[in-house]
């Protein structure tokens, strides 16, 4: 997913409480696996087990679902890869 043509949005609770980052790109919507843990109130290793049984029983295929967007660290020196998974995945793991 290159960084073009995206918008990032921040998602609050009336009583802001709950907060999560989401990216439109290409008309398609793309949470990190963060973001999903706190929209569903689930821990964030139990999102990430779900994906990954996801992929390996075949109900979704990860260079469909998954994309790795880089960002720059706070310092601006470094760079991170967090992945970023589409509405397809966001709605099978609801």
């Amino acid at each position: 997913m290159s960084d073009r043509n995206q918008d990032v949005f921040f998602y609050e609770d009336e009583s802001n409480n709950f907060n999560v980052e989401v990216l439109i790109k290409n008309e398609d919507v793309w949470l990190n696996s963060e973001s999903i843990s706190k929209l569903f109130k689930v821990g964030r290793s139990a999102v990430t087990k779900h994906i990954n049984n996801i992929y390996i029983d075949g109900e979704l295929e990860e260079n469909s679902t998954c994309s790795i967007l880089e960002h720059m660290g706070n310092n601006g020196k470094q760079k991170y890869k967090t992945k970023y998974y589409n509405l397809d995945m966001i709605i099978s793991l609801g």
